[in-house]
């Protein structure tokens, strides 16, 4: 048995700065010996650290989390980034064509409603997907979870906790504990009789995204965006 972490975020997403060192330190310190990296909309960051840390024995999934036009979708077992904006079906599409498995992140979460897959966009693919989160370790309310079980339930869709770790402090505490695998179709046999560990959101993660995320935009001279960002946010 080993404990797999999935859905997380390195540097090369625009809201965590999570080098790789910081990243293998707290796998360790955790015991995780397989992980799914997962950025946004790129799967640059899985390709870069799968060497490093499968040389120090964690196992990695290639994935991306991809904005659709509806909201988000993971593809894990990527080659390759699949592009972001597409539609739904043509995101599954190009994860398919992969080889790859479809993953429906937190489908239920009023704080971040612009992220949220709709719900008859997954009802139009629940056919294709494979995995749908029924946890997501930065949701900030626990009914969250339970609306997320009603709607893999609802679908019939295989469940799944997400640790959605943007920070090194958020590793290793939301993780299922499962029978090794070696690919995708093992993973979904063993996923389905796994044990899933469960923790409450950090609410200071949230905070330290944002301030990455107004920092690099900072860095790139992109400051009618974060003007944007205070506006929404104060009301101004």
């Amino acid at each position: 048995m080993i404990k797999a972490e999935f859905h997380t975020h390195t540097r090369f997403s625009h809201d965590s700065a999570m080098g790789r060192l910081a990243y293998l330190i707290m796998l360790k310190i955790k015991g995780v010996k397989a992980v799914a990296v997962t950025d946004h909309n790129t799967a640059e960051g899985a390709l870069y650290l799968k060497p490093f840390l499968e040389k120090h024995g964690i196992k990695v999934i290639i994935g991306e989390e991809i904005f659709t036009s509806r909201g988000e979708i993971i593809g894990l077992f990527l080659k390759e980034t699949v592009k972001p904006g597409m539609t739904p079906e043509k995101t599954a599409e190009a994860i398919k064509s992969q080889g790859g498995l479809i993953y429906v992140p937190h489908p239920y979460d009023e704080k971040r409603r612009a992220t949220v897959l709709a719900e008859d966009a997954i009802e139009a693919l629940k056919n294709s997907i494979d995995l749908i989160e029924i946890h997501n370790g930065r949701n900030a309310k626990r009914e969250f979870s339970e609306k997320q079980e009603e709607i893999a339930l609802k679908y019939g869709i295989t469940p799944i906790i997400g640790s959605d770790a943007h920070t090194f402090f958020e590793l290793g505490r939301n993780y299922v504990v499962m029978e090794d695998f070696s690919g995708p179709g093992q993973m979904m046999e063993n996923i389905k009789k796994a044990e899933f560990v469960r923790k409450d959101c950090i609410r200071a993660a949230h905070a330290a995204t944002r301030a990455v995320r107004l920092f690099k935009l900072a860095l790139s001279g992109r400051f009618d965006e974060i003007y944007g960002i205070i506006k929404r946010k104060f009301g101004i």
